[in-house]
């Protein structure tokens, strides 16, 4: 599982998978058994159903550039080695949809494809996605069954791998035969309009439930896509699963893609710059204001150290600000200097002088135990480094890319982010799951990166013409 911006240079190879989640066979089950993640559905629905459930291989890494051909090659060659080995009566995967590498724009359809022609056309494949996958409709021609997560942030994982295991044992059983259908929208919706509890993406996501609930309709995901991949497939749209009936799953799904296009100018939001931001901040009466520095979100392939949101704070003279930065060279010279010690470093990118005292060191990992967005039980940020600043100001310093979607990465250093005055956030939305219980306030800010939240800044060559909101006059 990969989501692959296009746009960044961090190559996803084996080391990148290793710092994330990689194992094979029944290394799988201490890992993902218990997961607020499909894999674990898929486990309970093996358990329930009393079958044997064979695990093949399990890699996951935090988003970056597109996926390294080499280790792409060595784990299809796992999963469908294991698969024809293995003689199973039906296959069952967890995949991102937003996965590249350089030789496949949709490495996901690459897997299905390789999967179906190791196990034939009789048995049946089906297969879970993310709600932010750039779906090809090839992938309806190799998979019986695709079923995406219809949460963001994404709280639903674990009960759609449920869905999709359930669906599966009765296509084994002979009680249905799905269909599927995948239907593209020429649309970018970029991810602040992506969230699922507002309109009009709720909206979406309610006549989608209702089509849901129609005789011989199995299931239906409103698809948001990733707009930070130039490839052909990237954007939004609308998958449906019907018993027996493909013609019907198209004609549901285009009805939902339409209703998507009718409100495309509403799924693509603005904010504030940095300064405004930062000026609404310090003037809040809320507490903790929660800045959310869109062009460095991790969750979205960006590299976690952008200090643009730092920079505002330290020069507007804020109090009370807790920043997270991935900054491993600065790590190590914290931790040469010792708890109690002066610190006196240059940090992130733009570089930025930070100077204060050496509070706490840690080895930066932790278990969420509640269901977030990603899935993950066990979490790990690296050695990590909190620096006080003075002024009651925090800056934790990591050694891995890691997405703030538990307030363990926060507790579990002794810090109580309830505490705080102004919270500097890189995410988007995935972050809520978590946060959303202790913000006062929430300001989005436009900030420039990898991840910037207005689609029109970037360069496309690959993605099809024309696209919503690149083609403003389609």
């Amino acid at each position: 599982m990969h989501e692959s911006n296009t746009f960044s240079s961090i190559v996803a190879d084996v080391n990148r998978f290793r710092e994330g989640s990689l194992c094979y066979g029944t290394d799988m089950e201490p890992v993902w058994r218990e997961a607020h993640h499909e894999i674990g559905g898929f486990f309970e629905v093996a358990e329930k159903h009393g079958l044997d459930l064979v695990p093949l291989g399990m890699a996951w890494a935090t988003p970056s550039g597109p996926v390294a051909n080499e280790f792409f090659e060595h784990f299809c060659d796992t999963l469908v080695t294991g698969v024809r080995m293995g003689r199973p009566d039906g296959v069952l995967i967890a995949l991102h949809g937003a996965m590249a590498t350089p030789n496949y724009s949709s490495a996901d359809t690459e897997v299905l494809r390789r999967l179906r022609e190791a196990i034939g056309f009789k048995m049946p494949l089906a297969a879970t996605l993310d709600f932010h996958g750039n779906i090809c409709p090839e992938m309806a021609d190799y998979a019986n069954i695709l079923v995406g997560y219809q949460t963001y942030p994404h709280v639903d994982q674990r009960s759609r791998g449920i869905l999709t295991a359930e669906l599966l044992i009765r296509r084994l059983r002979g009680e249905i035969s799905p269909q599927t259908a995948v239907v593209p929208v020429p649309l970018f919706i970029n991810l602040l309009g992506q969230e699922t509890s507002r309109p009009p993406m709720s909206n979406l996501m309610t006549l989608a439930r209702a089509e849901e609930a129609a005789p011989n309709l199995l299931s239906i995901s409103v698809m948001a896509g990733f707009p930070y991949a130039d490839v052909p497939n990237a954007g939004a749209s609308v998958i449906a699963v019907a018993d027996s009936d493909r013609e019907l799953a198209y004609r549901v799904a285009r009805s939902i893609a339409d209703q998507m296009w009718e409100v495309r100018k509403e799924l693509n939001m603005t904010c504030p710059d940095p300064r405004e931001a930062v000026i609404r901040a310090i003037a809040s009466r809320w507490r903790p204001v929660l800045l959310l520095d869109l062009g460095d979100n991790i969750g979205g392939g960006s590299d976690g150290d952008s200090t643009v949101l730092l920079a505002e704070l330290l020069w507007q003279k804020a109090e009370g600000i807790l920043v997270v930065l991935n900054a491993p060279e600065a790590v190590v010279q914290a931790k040469a200097a010792g708890i109690g010690s002066r610190f006196s470093a240059m940090v992130g990118h733009p570089p930025v002088q930070v100077r204060g005292f050496v509070k706490t060191l840690h080895h930066g990992k932790w278990t969420e135990t509640e269901a977030r967005h990603g899935g993950l039980r066990q979490n790990d940020q690296g050695h990590t480094a909190v620096i006080d600043l003075g002024n009651d100001n925090i800056l934790v310093l990591n050694s891995l890319r890691t997405p703030p979607f538990s307030l363990g990465q926060l507790t579990n250093l002794g810090i109580d982010p309830k505490q705080q005055r102004i919270i500097v956030v890189k995410a988007a939305v995935g972050y809520r799951a978590a946060y959303e219980s202790i913000a006062g306030e929430v300001i989005p800010v436009d900030t420039p990166g990898l991840t910037a939240i207005n689609p029109t800044q970037f360069t496309y060559t690959r993605v099809r013409r024309p696209m919503y909101p690149l083609d403003a006059d389609c």
